[in-house]
């Protein structure tokens, strides 16, 4: 519990609050304390001066009983506890209680010590000297005296009733003491209130720290912590999602792109070691297995030959010789996938590679009635590539193209030309981020054998996911949730749920709301939030401005491939050969394909034909 980081903050701010508030406090009753005895001295220096005015004119006369009146009348007021005239001889001559009158004042009594403390009477006193505060008893209230100095005056000594020396200075002092017991009370409840303050000020901040350090930092560092206990345990698709938008919302960001950046290369490791595996296994199964079949090929052959007016034993051998045949092709698909590698890049001749192509497979076209036509730009330029890979490529096409005919074969053409395609409607987005650095790329769903762009979508009240085209420009989207053509739609990440809608922008075509999409390295793709609005705009791509292809059409009159199949012929081990292919084929062109930075597309219709249209850049510049 004390190790924990939001302890330590609580416990360390609450100290300092305490220390605050405390100290506030303490300075705030003193400085109360100080402005009411500064109050209470103003207003009995007022009182002490009004009663000396008072008996003023009965002292000149000598009226003994008017002064004794006056002071009794005044020692009656609330809080004043006493009036005494003394003489400077320290006797009471007048006093509200008149049993005191003729008693004799110790020189060394609270009343009387500030003047005579040196031993000779001073003439002259300040006020803070002219004040003091005591307490009769200990267990009595304070009370606050002052006295006020009499001094000689021409009238005192010209008087002919009772004449005082010249030379005199004072004459007596007044003595007023006043029960401080009122202020000292509201004082006290002053001190309590003030406590009271303090401690609901120091709770009220305690809890709403509390509340603050629990919400933005104690429940973040949790997720934090708890996803590194995760991740340590080797659960590497753990995410830790939206926290605040501040430094530790940043953390968890980074944490998860870490994480999902662990987890990606984890999968490519272990797809790596995997088609290791899968390769070592083709090789020892090629080795092993291929010397017995190629044997049973031979013998079956040699005993088909040999069994042509045994109809039943050679319809057997057709059998055996036919999957044979098949087992061996499966073998040498499976080596293929395997060894799929970075392509080992030197200037080549297209041209050359398709005539190579053409001459492998020339025998097996023959036979399957197959005419091959070549329509073959002479002047092409070198393109850098893997020529045995690209190779594979052309060989692979054919091959797939003479399967698609019917029984009474057909025709294949196979073109090349260089052409200058703009970005847009060639380019395809490989990757795609929202700006919270989520990866958008969905591999599971695939438009024309692309992994797609999913984004959450909002219309209407209905809420679902939508699936863009990865080519720019084009717009086959795929659309989870029912949308009115022309709509417009709210776009959002799918893991944060962060707007993808740039609220300062307008479509220039329809004037809508722009969404926009974050490509590493490359800027940003902007297009229409409204169903069916065509407008996109990547402006790095767009300032590249146009490129130049190698393009190899592969056209076939075959039977063509349903659409349905469309999106899925590039996956490994889908076929619409049953047990005739092994559906490894497509999958590998289109691995060699991309490792070269190009594109491959496809166009069929039932009972018409296939095309198959590759695009090669001519500066080996790879799409994003």
């Amino acid at each position: 519990m004390i190790n924990k980081i939001s302890f330590k903050i609580i416990f360390s701010a609450t100290v300092a609050i305490i220390i605050i508030i405390g100290a506030f406090a303490f300075f705030n009753v003193r400085f109360l304390e100080r402005t009411l005895v500064s109050e209470i001295k103003r207003h009995a220096s007022q009182q002490s001066e009004t009663i000396k005015s008072s008996v003023r004119s009965a002292m000149l006369a000598n009226n003994r009983s008017d002064i004794s009146a006056i002071i009794k009348t005044i020692g009656k007021q609330q809080c004043i506890q006493e009036v005494r005239i003394l003489n400077k001889e320290g006797e009471i001559n007048y006093a509200s209680d008149s049993s005191k009158i003729g008693e004799m004042l110790d020189k060394k009594a609270e009343a009387c010590y500030n003047c005579h403390a040196t031993g000779v009477p001073l003439e002259k006193l300040d006020m803070k000297d002219r004040t003091r505060i005591f307490r009769l008893h200990p267990d009595s209230a304070r009370t606050f005296g002052v006295i006020n100095p009499i001094y000689n005056e021409p009238s005192c000594w010209n008087s002919s009733c009772h004449v005082h020396p010249r030379e005199q200075k004072v004459l007596g002092v007044l003595d007023l003491t006043v029960c401080l017991k009122t202020m000292d009370d509201e004082l006290q409840n002053a001190k309590i209130s003030m406590v009271v303050f303090a401690l609901f000020a120091i709770g009220l901040l305690g809890f709403v720290l509390w509340i603050v350090v629990h919400l933005w930092v104690d429940k973040p560092v949790k997720k934090l912590v708890q996803a590194t206990r995760e991740v340590a345990s080797g659960n590497l698709n753990y995410t830790i999602g939206h926290l605040n938008n501040d430094e530790l919302g940043a953390l968890a960001r980074s944490f998860d792109n870490m994480t999902r950046k662990t987890a990606e290369a984890r999968q490519q490791l272990f797809q790596s070691d995997k088609m290791a595996s899968l390769g070592r296994l083709a090789a020892g199964v090629a080795h092993e297995i291929n010397n017995p079949l190629t044997g049973i090929l031979t013998y079956s052959s040699f005993l088909l030959k040999r069994a042509k007016s045994q109809p039943e034993l050679k319809n057997d051998l057709e059998v055996i010789v036919h999957e044979t045949k098949r087992s061996r092709e499966i073998v040498k698909g499976l080596l293929d996938f395997a060894r799929q590698s970075v392509p080992k890049k030197n200037k080549a001749n297209i041209r050359n590679i398709i005539e190579r192509a053409a001459s492998v497979v020339e025998h097996q076209l023959n036979i399957s009635k197959v005419t091959l036509e070549k329509e073959l730009a002479p002047d092409l330029p070198q393109v850098l590539i893997d020529a045995n890979q690209m190779q594979q490529v052309f060989t692979n096409l054919i091959v797939n193209a003479s399967h698609a005919m019917c029984a009474g074969g057909g025709s294949i053409r196979i073109s090349t030309k260089l052409i200058s395609l703009k970005p847009y409607g060639t380019a395809q987005i490989k990757q795609a981020l929202c700006p919270k650095g989520h990866n958008l790329m969905d591999p599971d769903v695939k438009i024309r054998g692309m992994a797609s762009i999913k984004l959450r979508a909002k219309s209407g009240g209905s809420e679902g996911f939508i699936h863009l085209d990865p080519i720019y420009g084009k717009n086959r989207h795929k659309y989870g949730i029912l949308i009115d053509d022309k709509a417009e739609i709210e776009l959002s990440c799918p893991k944060c749920q962060t707007s993808l809608i740039d609220s300062r922008k307008r479509c220039p075509q329809c004037g809508a709301p722009v969404y926009f999409i974050e490509i590493p390295g490359k800027g940003r793709i902007e297009g229409c939030v409204t169903k069916g609005g065509e407008w996109q705009h990547w402006k790095i791509k767009e300032e590249e401005g146009a490129k130049e292809y190698i393009e190899i059409k592969t056209a076939d009159t075959g039977c063509g491939i349903p659409p349905e199949n469309l999106n899925k012929i590039f996956e490994p081990f889908f076929t619409t050969k049953g047990q005739k292919g092994t559906g490894l084929g497509l999958s590998v062109i289109w691995g060699i394909i991309d490792n070269h930075g190009g594109s491959i597309h496809v166009e069929s219709e039932i009972n018409v034909g296939t095309v198959f249209t590759i695009h090669l850049p001519v500066d080996d510049s790879d799409t994003e």
